[in-house]
């Protein structure tokens, strides 16, 4: 039995243009799709910028009267600059991920004829890349025929492996570009990071960023060497240390280099990872760990671009761009004592705090399928998550503390791609995931009390799912001055979604259904 298909398409403002009979004269691209189309197209996705609606209806009409079991679903996709591929990747995935396919179920086309040169190539990574499951099609005015002429182009095939290849490097630069390809909404993190893009191609100036373990700081420390590379701003490498790692004697050597027989085993010169990154950038991951006479010789490297290396008396030079990352406060190391005021002074020109994952719930779904497709790069394996599955883990994951942040999804994931059987993964796989995520987790204990407080015995009997959303949901209403209050932070991702926004009617189900009330939750309780 064939699967339904469906055709994503882009509205053409000129090519599918025509108000009159005589449009019936001319080939007309998405019209075409229907009617060169091998078989019947029951579902066709016309995306059009909101100031073409009437175009837009009058191709969805013409479809229909062509094709009349075709059902035509004309999706609006304003954007302020289509020339932006930020802007337009991040459009098209929206729209991507609402079209809720299963490509076990659904069969897609994506047609490529229409639409900018940006969008084109935007669908193109879109399909390359398995965020839209589907094939690509073009198509053309008729040659030798009366019918238009469709061309199928199936990525999975290993013909087009050449195809992929030639995209990989554009592709890698797009991610630079986009995020790392990474769809993301949280509103503080994206303004965060357009801060940190305008900062890294107008500065030279020190960047110091700050966030808990695992929140991307290296990343980012890439992010802004790829921008400056981009850019000719710098000619060097990157040189990355994590200055925890750095102890003892060998801490010296290993900064700023040595000179042969400046101490026992110093067999020869070395230069140093100050020296190495000349002309680049030098991310010091963890700069708080540095011991005083590492402090001492990075201010001066920093101001004067100057150091001596262990045992020599000859000043070296090196010019780099300095990024350094902590999830210490350094203010208040500087006043204990643990840090040189003068060097933070230095190196924090620009501070960037980035928000740990249980701060961007709205983020984790888009991390989710990039962690998918990197285990897929990794391995080989193209790995799904089913719908059901995806949802329970995503309900999860958003209440969920992440100790580790992105590396704690990240090895989520790749446990439940490693054991996911015919390359599926399915609810019972979600489900024994969740429970390693627990009882890995320092939040686990205090869920248990905190819920167990409220309702005594009964705690005894929720599954642990239940009981950290719970949990979650017990510690923001003891936050929030009303019901109402608390409802619009608890329901705030899908507040648009909805027709009805009675959050507070909304909570207070929720509550029911553990035989709690707002009083029994509120502030105070």
């Amino acid at each position: 039995m064939e699967k339904p298909l469906t055709v994503l398409s882009l509205l053409g403002t000129r090519l599918d243009a025509g108000a009159r009979e005589k449009r019936w004269d001319k080939w007309r691209p998405t019209v075409s799709i229907v009617q060169s189309a091998p078989r019947q197209v029951d579902r066709l996705i016309l995306v059009a910028d909101p100031g073409y609606d009437r175009l837009a209806g009058v191709v969805a009409t013409d479809v229909v009267s062509v094709s009349p079991k075709t059902v035509v679903e004309h999706v609006c996709l304003p954007l302020e600059d289509p020339w932006d591929f930020g802007e337009v990747y991040a459009g098209l995935f929206d729209v991507a991920q609402a079209m809720g396919l299963d490509p076990e179920t659904d069969e897609l086309w994506v047609h490529l004829t229409t639409g900018t040169h940006v969008a084109q190539i935007c669908l193109f990574l879109l399909v390359e890349t398995g965020f839209l499951p589907g094939i690509l099609v073009q198509t053309s005015p008729p040659k030798k025929t009366e019918l238009p002429e469709l061309l199928l182009i199936d990525l999975d095939r290993s013909r087009y492996d050449q195809i992929a290849s030639r995209m990989a490097e554009r592709m890698s630069d797009a991610r630079d570009v986009l995020k790392a390809g990474i769809p993301t909404k949280n509103l503080a993190f994206n303004q965060l990071i357009d801060e940190v893009e305008r900062v890294a191609v107008r500065s030279t100036a020190s960047v110091l960023l700050m966030g808990p373990t695992g929140a991307g700081k290296t990343h980012l420390a890439r992010q802004i060497y790829a921008l400056k590379r981009q850019r000719r701003q710098l000619k060097g490498p990157m040189v990355e240390v994590n200055c925890a790692t750095l102890r003892g004697d060998s801490a010296m050597s290993a900064l700023f280099g040595h000179k042969r027989g400046a101490f026992t085993g110093a067999n020869a010169d070395r230069d140093g990872l100050l020296r190495s990154a000349d002309g680049g950038l030098l991310f010091l991951d963890e700069v708080g760990e540095l011991g005083p006479d590492e402090q001492a010789m990075l201010l001066r490297a920093i101001e004067d671009h100057t150091f001596l290396p262990v045992g020599s008396d000859k000043p070296v030079t090196s010019q780099f761009q300095l990024v350094t990352g902590t999830n210490r406060d350094l203010s208040q190391d500087v006043l204990s004592g643990r840090f040189r005021g003068d060097l933070l002074a230095r190196i924090h020109t620009w501070t960037f705090r980035l928000p740990g994952l249980a701060d961007r719930p709205e983020d984790i779904a888009p991390n989710v399928d990039v962690e998918l497709l990197r285990y897929s790069d990794k391995t080989g394996r193209r790995v799904r998550m089913n719908r059901e599955a995806q949802d329970r883990y995503l309900r999860f994951a958003r209440s969920f503390s992440w100790p580790g942040n992105f590396r704690d999804l990240g090895a989520s994931v790749e446990r439940l791609c490693t054991l996911a059987d015919d390359n599926r993964i399915r609810v019972h796989d979600v489900d024994r995931e969740l429970i390693r995520l627990e009882q890995q987790s320092p939040q686990t204990a205090a869920v248990s009390d905190a819920v167990a407080a409220i309702l005594g015995d009964a705690a005894s009997e929720l599954d642990r799912f239940d009981r950290v959303q719970l949990n979650d949901v017990l510690a923001v209403c003891a936050k929030s001055p009303s019901m109402s209050a608390a409802g619009r932070v608890l329901f705030a991702q899908s507040r648009e979604r909805r027709t009805s926004k009675n959050d507070a009617d909304r909570l207070r189900k929720y509550l029911a259904r553990f035989e709690l009330t707002w009083g029994d939750v509120a502030s105070g309780a």
